[in-house]
């Protein structure tokens, strides 16, 4: 198992915000192409953490859920997950799950609320595994999403 240090971690965490900026489209912000845009293409959008921590979290029919308290990186520097935390729980919530309003720093996710309440939740002394294939599984059936390594494979395939 690898050592983790601040500065590892400070570079896993920078990578990710960066692609994170990098993932969020043009389209994400309504932005116009510009004329000095090569191309004639919009330029992309670039956000921060702090832009989405302590966002607001809705479900489907405006329910607020809590507020976005963490943010999980895979190996690769991307962002897996959100923690969102809700009246002391936390609740895994897949990146991919989540649509994000920056301006209203609001993220909306599509599931019920009976869904969600389904969901496990844990607290900060007890954190699941993250990486675990069968904990990413579970997480992300309840989204009705797949892991992003079956994602790609499939689309591979």
């Amino acid at each position: 198992m690898a050592k983790w240090n601040t500065p590892m971690m400070l570079s896993f965490a920078l990578l990710g915000v960066a692609s994170m900026a990098a993932s969020i489209t043009a389209q994400d912000k309504d932005l116009q192409p510009s004329a000095d845009q090569p191309g004639g293409q919009a330029p992309v959008a670039q956000y921060r953490a702090k832009q989405v921590l302590g966002s607001k979290v809705h479900l489907d029919g405006n329910v607020a859920v809590g507020t976005v308290d963490d943010l999980v990186f895979d190996d690769n520097g991307q962002v897996e997950y959100l923690i969102v935390l809700n009246q002391g729980k936390m609740v895994t919530v897949p990146w991919e799950a989540a649509k994000f309003n920056f301006e209203k720093r609001m993220a909306t996710i599509n599931i019920t609320q009976e869904k969600f309440r389904e969901i496990p939740t844990y607290t900060a002394e007890q954190y699941p595994t993250f990486a675990a294939p069968t904990y990413q599984t579970q997480t992300y059936k309840y989204y009705g999403l797949t892991p992003g390594q079956t994602r790609r494979l499939n689309r591979r395939l």
